[in-house]
């Protein structure tokens, strides 16, 4: 109750600010008022333009959350196994992680054109966290633990199963939180900087040039219900499975 009533209070304050700065301001071109961009947001979604533009955006997203899940979790795990696989991805992930994003994306630009961008730099993004997140959780595993389920069943794919990726669960959790923040802002920059036809950084972009700056807004709102909406499910999920190996493994080890 008492974070709830907070983040209502911050909301209002962010609110203060904003009406404050609308009546110093005094132009909607510099900076709109709440009432006009909430009637704007309003209008999004009586728009059929711009709801096929939210939902190609989120069909993106996911798709390159889902590729780099697959493949960045992949290779970590193989990189928390084998420390020579390791070392040699290490340079290429750290490659990624710190060449910066406007690079990133006028080069993929020059070599696969608009269509493949938003696509490509957002698995880009989002897979080194997924590939550092399931490698740093095969190799803090608790030794112990995964000796005791060895015990009971040495092969690979059962231990991955129901012994390392449970003991993983937060890692994975916290990581997915982290693509999903992040893959909806460099894709939305990708969008805007490609003109991809129906996006949100294109609808962003008409906005801007049409000098609709409540529309701007609006979409800014859009964008950040979107990014806790994705929180809140994924948090759902994570107090939804309660029951975990770390629970499980001492009852067998004593029943044995």
């Amino acid at each position: 109750m008492k974070k709830t009533s907070l983040a209502v209070l911050s909301i209002f304050a962010i609110f203060c600010v904003w009406m404050i700065g609308y009546a110093i301001v005094s132009s909607p071109l510099l900076l709109p008022s709440p009432l006009d961009v909430f009637r704007a947001l309003f209008r999004l979604f009586a728009n059929g333009r711009s709801l096929l533009a939210i939902g190609m955006t989120l069909f993106r997203l996911l798709l390159a959350m889902a590729i780099a899940l697959i493949l960045g979790g992949s290779l970590g795990i193989l990189a928390g196994f084998k420390s020579g696989f390791s070392q040699f991805f290490s340079p290429i992930v750290t490659i990624f992680r710190t060449v910066p994003v406007i690079s990133i994306i006028v080069i993929l630009l020059i070599l696969f054109g608009f269509k493949l961008t938003p696509y490509l730099i957002t698995f880009l993004m989002i897979f080194p966290l997924i590939y550092q997140a399931f490698h740093d959780g095969i190799r803090n595993v608790d030794s112990e633990l995964v000796d005791v389920y060895k015990l009971e069943d040495n092969r690979t794919i059962t231990g991955l199963r129901f012994c390392y990726l449970p003991l993983m669960k937060n890692e994975i959790e916290t990581v997915m939180m982290q693509s999903a923040g992040l893959g909806i802002k460099v894709l939305v920059m990708a969008e805007y900087l490609s003109q991809t036809r129906n996006s949100i950084g294109n609808s962003l972009y008409l906005a801007k040039i049409n000098l609709a700056y409540d529309e701007v807004f609006a979409w800014t709102i859009l964008l950040i219900v979107l990014a806790v909406i994705f929180e809140t499910v994924i948090n759902h999920f994570k107090h939804m499975k309660q029951k975990t190996v770390l629970a499980n493994l001492p009852k067998k080890s004593i029943t044995d």
